[in-house]
């Protein structure tokens, strides 16, 4: 317990900085560190209690981790705001609640999924705990395994993957397949998906193999808002009380086997080009791994990329496809095997990542909505592809040249306008599936082309309703190989797609802000732009302004948990529109443009054509970005918009107005001798950018900006060493 007057000082200090805010936070203190709390390691609490750790405890306690797009996900640490075994019991708890109340004595079984993620402390936060503090080490595998525990107290039958294996992995596309094929109440995936090692997650799944959408989400939600009570059950006993069973291979043989039916006639590749594939320290290994070489694809796969919770091989500790530098060492290994493509996976496997080598050399990092337009083209449109009629579904946010191409297609349609996450898609099939209508248009699910989103997602078959990067690697898989002997690229195949279909461009940027503090500023701005809407972006006029928390427009809230996907703003100009939201899932604000075709054609072809739109588009979005940001007193430069979007926008705001001002000065004042005295200085004042990642690669077009517009008297050569290595 607590000295009485350690806690009394630091409560007191709580409600005095922040009010009522404050007042929540020391009630959730006092119940953590009383013992009541199951697994909340009161004495690491105790530990917390001083002066210097306060914003610290106020992050933690100031509110229970939301459920987001589908389930909890944050930090590793300690307290309610945090994800830690008693947040996980407590969410599992509340699931087994739900289940009972709908499915009363009936016997119930779910499945279990895990990623690699294991803890390790990363950005030092618990660095005055000492070392070896009771969350270190805490891995995703651990997490599901306590998860049984509960479920099997409460009666629940677990299927998990080699339940006598402390690291045994299973993705979220084979989590979503085996509910539907062992016809499971539902089930649970611990994963933080792309995010960084220090952070988990846990996502629920309904009995459909998706995420449940609102009102049914809200009716989980209060259920896990009720428990008092937490049920455990020994794993070992319950694991010889046959209340945990593994799941078989043969099951996991049978996603496999859906694939290569999916693939059907297209023809096993030549073999002659190589590929690469790396599931960035994840588990694809297990799910694209599996399925390409029984298509008869064969892949090189990176030294130190198999599964590992640390992602220690990934640069920034960042293995997300949608960050280009993520597969930076993928691309030097690829170099060297000759490969002219890259694969990635996410941890879960459920995001796919496409790098496309070029004539020249390097390498190009394509988006989501890219992605996305080359396989609906191949999949509709190609003359030597599937030809493949019928129904493909987007969320708003993704690119609109996909209805461009299901109206070339014909006999086929598009439903484009679904709030932003997979789940709403896997609804809509779900409805497609049960009554054979979506929004009273008559349709079957065997008419099923594809789903996907500008986040990397792809659907191809409709018993899988979370995203899964498997198709999207054996399409562009066969694609690659077919364009490769043509002498063609990937990217010249979407060039050609512009060509033919229109110019479409699209940019997304995100504003992070960790914390509290990033949870407020972020409210503020989508409240700026509801109380002060904007007239126009970037001198362009916005002709409508569409909010989904227009009741009168887009109907009632139909509970709680409606109002996190619906609070988005959509503007539409000419030839733009623009969409802001908060993520779900992460501390931050969303920013997508969409660039729409003109009343006057882009007169360049090919890469310039890709390479004109694509500047229209970032010109816009920077200056909704800065918009953003003024409405709630930032302003910053260009400097903040060279950073990655993976860094707060509170410690771009200071490298931009600190350490950048006093390089500049040390640079032109000629302190410096070699770039690599440069180097240093900037990391020793950079260390927290990128937390247990070198951060100095995420720099390198900050350093080439710095080179060509403010180191204007620094020794010549010393400024041409600094903009070889950041060319490098």
């Amino acid at each position: 317990m607590a000295s009485p007057a350690g806690l009394e000082s630091v409560c007191a200090s709580l409600i005095e900085k922040y009010g009522d805010r404050g007042s929540s936070a020391t009630q959730r203190l006092r119940h953590w560190i009383s013992g009541k709390v199951p697994l909340a390691n009161p004495e690491a609490l105790e530990k917390h209690l001083t002066p210097d750790h306060l914003s610290l405890i106020f992050d933690a306690f100031w509110q229970i981790l939301p459920f987001g797009t589908g389930g909890r996900r944050g930090p590793i640490g300690y307290g309610p705001n945090r994800v830690n075994p008693s947040t996980i019991v407590f969410t599992v708890q509340g699931h087994c609640n739900y289940l009972r109340s709908v499915m009363g004595s009936a016997e119930i079984f779910v499945v279990l999924a895990n990623d690699v993620r294991v803890y390790n402390d990363f950005r030092g936060v618990y660095s005055f705990l000492g070392d070896g503090h009771p969350l270190i080490g805490l891995s995703s595998r651990s997490l599901a395994m306590l998860a049984c525990e509960v479920y099997c107290a409460n009666g629940i039958i677990c299927h998990l993957v080699d339940p006598d294996s402390d690291t045994a992995i299973l993705s979220t596309p084979e989590l979503s397949f085996l509910i539907s094929e062992l016809k499971t109440a539902g089930g649970i995936n611990i994963s933080a998906s792309h995010n960084p090692p220090d952070d988990n997650g846990i996502k629920v799944y309904d009995r459909y193999g998706s995420q449940p959408i609102a009102p049914n989400d809200q009716l989980l939600i209060d259920s896990m808002e009720r428990v008092t009570e937490i049920k455990r059950m020994p794993f070992a006993e319950a694991l010889g009380k046959d209340l945990i069973r593994r799941v078989s291979d043969e099951y996991r043989r049978r996603y496999v086997d859906a694939y290569k039916k999916l693939y059907g006639d297209l023809g096993r590749p030549s073999g002659k080009f190589p590929m690469v594939f790396t599931p960035l320290c994840g588990c694809g290994l297990t799910t694209v791994g599996r399925v390409l070489p029984e298509l008869g694809f064969s892949f090189e796969i990176p030294p130190d990329q198999g599964p590992d919770g640390t992602f220690k091989a990934i640069p920034f500790r960042t293995p997300n496809p949608e960050v280009p530098e993520a597969t930076q060492p993928a691309k030097e290994f690829a170099d060297r095997c000759g490969a002219g493509v890259v694969f990635s996976t996410d941890p879960d496997a459920d995001r796919i990542g496409v790098e496309i080598k070029l004539a020249d050399g390097s390498w190009y990092h394509c988006d989501g909505n890219q992605i996305a337009a080359i396989l609906t083209y191949f999949l509709m449109l190609d003359p030597k592809g599937p030809r493949r009629r019928g129904l493909v579904i987007e969320t708003l946010v993704t690119t609109k040249i996909l209805g461009k191409i299901t109206e070339l297609a014909g006999d086929s349609w598009i439903i484009d306008d679904l709030l932003v996450g997979f789940k709403y898609v896997g609804d809509v099939i779900k409805q497609i599936e049960q009554t054979g209508k979506y929004k009273g248009r008559t349709c079957s699910i065997s008419e099923f082309v594809l789903a996907t989103e500008e986040s990397h997602g792809v659907v191809a078959l409709p018993t899988i309703r979370d995203k899964d990067a498997t198709p999207a690697c054996m399409y562009l898989g066969a694609l690659y190989d077919r364009l490769k002997g043509e002498g063609k690229t990937l990217l010249d195949y979407y060039t050609q797609i512009l060509e033919e279909v229109g110019e479409f461009a699209e940019v997304s940027r995100s504003i992070v802000m960790v914390g509290a503090d990033g949870v407020f500023r972020r409210d503020q701005m989508m409240l700026s732009l509801r109380q002060s809407p904007p007239k126009a972006f970037d001198g362009q006029t916005i002709r409508r302004t569409v909010d989904y928390w227009d009741e009168q427009i887009h109907g009632k809230f139909v509970s709680e948990s409606d109002k996190l996907p619906r609070n988005v703003i959509h503007y539409v100009m000419d030839t733009f529109t623009i969409t802001v939201r908060p993520s779900g899932t992460e501390p931050k604000l969303k920013i997508y443009c969409q660039l729409l075709p003109g009343p006057t054609p882009l007169k360049v072809k090919g890469l310039e054509l890709m390479k004109a739109a694509k500047v229209k588009a970032e010109s816009m979005v920077q200056g909704v970005y800065h918009d953003l940001l003024r409405r709630i007193d930032i302003n910053v430069g260009p400097i903040s918009l060279l950073l990655p979007d993976i860094i707060d926008i509170g410690y771009k705001e200071r490298f931009e107005n600190n350490t950048v001002p006093q390089l500049v000065e040390a640079v032109n004042a000629g302190r410096f001798n070699h770039s690599s005295e440069v180097l240093t200085w900037i990391q020793e004042r950079v260390k927290g950018m990128l937390p247990g990642a070198d951060p100095l690669p995420a720099l390198k077009s900050t350093i080439l900006f710095l080179c060509k517009q403010s180191f204007k008297s620094g020794p010549p050569a010393l400024l041409a060493e600094l903009e070889a290595w950041a060319r490098s």
